[in-house]
């Protein structure tokens, strides 16, 4: 056994796939699965089930694969530190960021990462759906929420107040909303990039929760479709503050229910479980934390 195997089993175990793993190590299909089952019989267990359909890792596996990710996180930095002596920082990130936080602040701040490190690379994408960094090849992702994989790591950057609002147009023509229950009668219209609660809106008050399910002429997995909508007194959104904070400013789109709470979540910079986090990431962590802390009114 060494540490190319180690490797190796962690490709597999990241693609699920003994094809994906040996397009990704540059080896054939059948030469990768003799390297692992060579792995398996020197360790004396099975490391990962095969079947037709899909593969997964046994407990003995799960076990070596905290280390083999570990190890192989340890070969990489190795060759950075080594490169960068010669021409500092460099290589290509790939990172996915959320539509609002992407047009509100992340592109000028990642423009500005690379200007002050031009070795480093970045491929931004802006989206919303939630991205599987592993089979995507991915460094890096924002994301709001909670971590439902394990096998990532979630960095704190901030916290995200949400809003209930509409223009002063929708209260002229339809009347002031002053209770959860009132918001059954309104055209309410959901926001839907979220795993749940789409629907369900949610708010606090002296310490209890209330939740109304709420319906609407519009649902829609864009902030700024909703923002637009309201400002047209279409209807009522209940959006992150910093999709509309501008607008709340200027008295364009206006609160509702005051005296309620809505929800909070937390921004993380999500990445893949690694015991050594490479420096440009880290370095491209910390810049991204600073640019929202830089507007954290807008939160």
């Amino acid at each position: 056994m060494n540490s190319a195997d180690l490797t190796l089993f962690a490709y597999v175990a990241d693609t699920g796939s003994f094809s994906k793993a040996a397009l990704q190590a540059d080896l054939s299909t059948p030469a990768l699965s003799k390297r692992i089952t060579k792995l398996e019989r020197s360790l004396g267990v099975q490391l990962i089930h095969r079947t037709t359909r899909r593969l997964s890792l046994t407990e003995a596996g799960e076990n070596l694969y905290i280390h083999a990710k570990s190890i192989e996180g340890q070969v990489s930095d190795a060759i950075a530190s080594v490169s960068a002596f010669s021409q500092g920082l460099n290589g290509h990130i790939k990172i996915s960021v959320p539509t609002i936080s992407g047009e509100l602040l992340l592109s000028e701040a990642i423009a500005d990462f690379c200007q002050k490190y031009p070795n480093i690379s970045v491929d931004m994408r802006l989206e919303n759906n939630f991205v599987n960094l592993v089979e995507e090849g991915l460094d890096l992702a924002v994301r709001t929420g909670k971590l439902e994989d394990s096998s990532l790591i979630a960095k704190p950057l901030i916290k995200s107040n949400w809003v209930l609002c509409c223009s002063p147009s929708y209260t002229d023509k339809y009347g002031e909303v002053t209770t959860i229950d009132a918001l059954k009668k309104h055209n309410c219209l959901a926001y839907t990039y979220q795993a749940q609660g789409s629907f369900d809106w949610r708010f606090t008050k002296e310490g209890i929760e209330e939740t109304v399910r709420i319906s609407g002429s519009l649902a829609t997995n864009n902030a700024q479709a909703l923002r637009k909508a309201a400002l047209a007194g279409f209807g009522i959104v209940y959006v992150p503050r910093c999709s509309v904070y501008e607008d709340l400013q200027k008295g364009t789109l206006i609160k509702i229910l005051p005296d309620f709470t809505p929800r909070q979540l937390g921004v993380y910079a999500i990445y893949p479980f690694t015991k050594h986090l490479p420096e440009k990431l880290r370095l491209l962590i910390a810049h991204i934390k600073q640019a929202y802390q830089d507007k954290k009114e807008y939160f």
